[in-house]
């Protein structure tokens, strides 16, 4: 029989922390905290394996289920004293979700369950405290309607809007016990109304809804999305934990909160959190009130005058930082608590590795391992290497004049210049659109998150550093400012205001998560510094990685920066970019239009200069690094005009007729140009093209080798070879060039002759095309579409929706398809080295850039990735990380 439910409490747990593939993080950290006998509500944890078992069998459960679930409500019982549903020994529950990946505000949870009409009298009866047991039943009502019963949360809001307005109060915790008793029966009313049916009375009913309702929703829209912009699969599923109620909101020795091991924006190593008195955990990240600041230093940072926690509630202050420090220490990272103080006595609810920014991470990883708690090959794998990115985009320039509309909490760092949106479904249309947008809302929801994800920052006027918004946006690596409560948002007319000032949408403003402030208008803005932790993770990575990191680059812009990033040279330089500026666009139509090979070479050769020059930059930039120059590839009706209007514009500029250029257009015209004329082809066919480029790469490299006094030994890529003979054929020419222009110079030059492997048909050959190439570049862009048969152009209307679907799991342009594509650059670099032994191999597709792609390229042993500037650093991490997991 199938083991489905593991309790824990007691100071013991039939789970452990290894276990969170069965049990989910939060289900694995509960089973470990009771372990360490830190106190933990006694409880039981439903397996993931459970969650599978409910959709593949129509939502519905195995027959031994339920008597697990009994035995594991009895174990809760015998833990605390109490009985289920029995009103003289009243035990109330929460039941949670608990995914193995860390999935914030995505899934739903219900407290208090286990309340009706009747035992909520002997709540009452039983705390002392009426006020407390009403609001608790009214929690509960509002939570259990908007999670299982499918009602809106905001009919409930209006009601006690109403109410409170009504009454004269203007906090939840003002209202009586008789006057949360009024508000029940409102809900209870509109529960009625709306399903036609009443609030279910039955705690076993509420039990098996709300054990339904998380598992269900595992597959809600936001889930759902959440999982596909963090690459979660959805086979994963979740757990549900179902523990013991403790309560936070009985009375002004009772609060709950939540907290970091040390300051997930910055990184710096002091206790961070906020708690709320006499409320219960959803209150905190809700955002409904303002909380206060757990330490005395961070209150005195923030000038509040609301008491903290070490100075309001002292004893279980010192309780939680010893826990906070053990916990860490035992996991050997930064910590996310969520914890609750029920009269004084102070409860652990949860423990996770905690969501921080990128600079954050880089500072507890550095700060750990030179504090002796991890080693620097830990550290260099505890940092995400997508997350680098938002290091390497601008921050507020500090000279640059700000206009200051309002100012809140510094939520998640960086800067960010948009259009006001009120909504995320304006949000997400705008970036459609090629629009940047700053999403602005009194307060984020989990259904918010595509419009996040959309927009280049996120507005709040409400809500902590613990928000929703302030979650979220962290693990996203973009700018939040939350609870910037001098501004007035008007969802409704769509307007924002700040200072007398109205901004609607489409307004720009600039928000910095550093300082928190929101200015008007856009704002200047600054590249970072690369350097002190970001320096000493790349250091220790540097030390750990195996393969080099080259740039794909063609302007010197882009190599300088490449090579300010760590670059190790050029992996694919196109020389196709350099021909569409100014005078080189004129040579190159006269060159495609000429009727003879006289007339080519004469307009190759007013090229000549302009390609020299432009290697010669990339050599002395690089300084004596390789650099990999691929010959012409893309087919020559690209470089001619397009419309009616230019092509009758250029044929006037170059003095031929309009007909004539009309009718060499026409002639290399390609229903199919990706699978046409280009490539290897074009040298074939016109072999001047590639002998003027080789020529421009000898020459320049003769003059760069003479310029640094050391030799330079430039690659030269033949592209899109399918054939051995193809590449013998461009090869011959450029050893004739090469000898041409050794003669002229005097000077010996080095140089590696080498394809791009881009067809099936190469990777299947490549024994064979070895023999004649010195090093194989894997141009997996190509590969793909090739392997394939898709345009990467075209796919992305449907490859979307593939995902959806579940036929993909990613976009194999994003991420190289390892069991297609990457069998075929296995099998072309063991071909390769088995006729040529110490063939140089690398990867200079945009799959160079993805860290996933990147540990396959360890796994096959390429010598090389490459990939855009901005990416280079990602890659040195993801190339580290790889080889140190290949090795351990």
């Amino acid at each position: 029989m199938s083991k489905w439910v593991y309790t824990f409490g007691d100071g013991a747990a039939e789970g452990r922390a290894g276990d969170r593939n069965l049990l989910g993080g939060k289900g694995a950290n509960l089973a470990e905290m009771c372990s360490l006998g830190l106190p933990v509500p006694p409880g039981f944890t439903i397996t993931t394996e459970m969650c599978n078992w409910y959709y593949a069998n129509g939502r519905r459960y195995p027959q031994e289920f339920e008597t697990q679930l009994d035995a594991a409500l009895d174990h809760i019982g015998k833990a605390t004293g109490r009985r289920f549903g029995d009103p003289a020994k009243l035990l109330l529950v929460s039941v949670r979700s608990g995914a193995r990946a860390s999935m914030p505000g995505m899934m739903d949870t219900v407290l208090n369950l286990g309340l009706n009409d009747e035992t909520v009298e002997a709540l009452a009866s039983d705390s002392g405290d009426a006020r407390f047991a009403y609001d608790s039943y009214r929690r509960f009502i509002q939570m259990y309607s908007n999670v299982v019963l499918g009602l809106d949360h905001e009919v409930f809001e209006e009601i006690l809007e109403d109410a409170k307005a009504r009454l004269g109060h203007e906090l939840d915790t003002d209202l009586s016990a008789v006057e949360w008793q009024e508000v029940i029966d409102l809900y209870k009313a509109r529960i009625q109304e709306e399903l036609e049916k009443p609030f279910p009375q039955d705690p076993r009913e509420q039990l098996w809804g709300a054990i339904g309702a998380v598992f269900s929703s595992w597959m809600n829209q936001r889930a759902i999305t959440y999982r596909r912009l963090h690459d979660i699969p959805e086979s994963w599923g979740t757990a549900v934990n179902v523990q013991a109620m403790v309560f936070g909101n009985m009375g002004d020795t009772s609060a709950t909160g939540v907290a970091f091991t040390r300051n997930p924006s910055t990184g710096e190593n002091s206790l961070y959190g906020e708690f709320l008195v006499n409320a219960q955990g959803e209150d905190v990240v809700a955002g409904i009130r303002t909380p206060q600041n757990i330490t005395e230093a961070a209150r005195i940072a923030a000038g509040s005058d609301r008491p903290s926690l070490e100075k309001l509630m002292p004893e279980a202050f010192r309780s939680f930082v010893e826990i906070s420090q053990r916990l860490e220490n035992h996991y050997r990272d930064m910590q996310d608590l969520e914890f609750t103080i029920e009269r004084g006595k102070l409860w652990m609810l949860q423990t996770r590795s905690g969501k921080r920014t990128a600079r954050a991470a880089l500072k507890i990883a550095v700060d750990m391992a030179n504090e002796g708690l991890i080693t620097r090959e830990e550290a260099v794998c505890r940092i995400d290497p997508a997350s680098l990115d938002q290091l390497l985009h601008p921050t507020i320039d500090p000279k640059a004049a700000r206009d200051v509309i309002g100012v809140g909490l510094p939520a998640s760092p960086g800067a960010a210049t948009g259009e006001i949106v009120f909504s995320s479904d304006e949000a997400e249309e705008m970036k459609s659109v090629g629009r940047k947008v700053i999403l602005v809302r009194v307060e984020t929801s989990p259904e918010d998150i595509h419009g996040m994800h959309a927009a280049q920052g996120i507005l709040t006027t409400r809500g902590g550093m613990t928000s929703h918004a302030a979650v979220v946006a962290r693990g996203m690596g973009k700018p939040c400012v939350s609870g910037v409560g001098s501004l007035r948002v008007d969802h409704r007319n769509g307007t924002l205001t700040a200072l007398g000032q109205t901004f609607r949408k489409g307004d720009i403003i600039t928000i910095d998560g550093g300082s928190g402030q929101v200015l008007k208008g856009a704002v200047p803005m600054l590249q970072p510094e690369l350097s002190g932790d970001f320096a000493a993770i790349m250091e220790w990575a540097d030390a750990a990685r195996r393969m080099k990191v080259r740039t794909n680059a063609e302007t010197p812009a882009d190599a300088r920066m490449a090579h300010s990033f760590g670059a190790e040279g050029i992996g694919l330089c196109r020389t196709e970019h350099m021909f569409f500026d100014g005078d080189r666009i004129v040579s190159m139509r006269e060159m495609i239009l000429a009727d003879t090979e006289k007339d080519r070479r004469a307009a190759l050769a007013k090229l000549l200069p302009m390609q020299r020059s432009d290697f010669l930059e990339l050599f002395e930039i690089m300084a004596g690094l390789p650099v990999t120059i691929r010959l012409l590839d893309p087919p020559l009706h690209e470089f001619l005009p397009k419309t009616e209007e230019e092509l009758v514009e250029v044929a006037a500029g170059m003095g031929v007729s309009s007909d004539k250029l009309r009718q060499r257009t026409e002639a290399l015209h390609e229903f199919n140009p990706m699978l046409g004329h280009r490539g290897c082809r074009l040298a074939v066919s016109y072999p001047e093209i590639a002998e003027m480029q080789a020529r421009a790469i000898f020459e320049a490299a003769v003059e760069a080798g003479r310029r640094a006094g050391k030799l330079v030994v430039p690659e030269i890529m033949v592209p899109l070879v399918g054939l051995k003979k193809e590449l013998d054929y461009v090869k011959a020419r450029i050893d004739a060039v090469a000898k041409s222009v050794m003669d002229e110079t005097g000077v010996a030059i080095e140089y590696l002759t080498g394809t791009m492997i881009e067809l099936p048909r190469a990777a299947i050959r490549a024994n064979f095309i070895a023999e004649t190439a010195e090093f194989f570049s894997f141009g997996t862009n190509d590969l793909t579409q090739t392997t394939f048969g898709i345009s990467r152009d075209d796919a992305a209307s449907f490859l979307e929706i593939y995902r959806q679907k579940g036929i993909i799991d990613q976009d194999p342009f994003v991420s190289l398809d390892i069991e297609g594509v990457g069998e075929l650059v296995r099998l072309g670099a063991e071909k390769g080295r088995a006729t040529r032994p110490g063939i140089k191999l690398g990867i200079c597709g945009e799959h160079g850039g993805d860290p996933a792609s990147i540990r396959f390229c360890e796994e096959v042993g390429l010598d090389y990735v490459s990939c855009s500037p901005f990416r280079v650093p990602i890659a040195r991490l993801a190339a580290a990380q790889s080889a140190i997991r290949k090795a351990g």
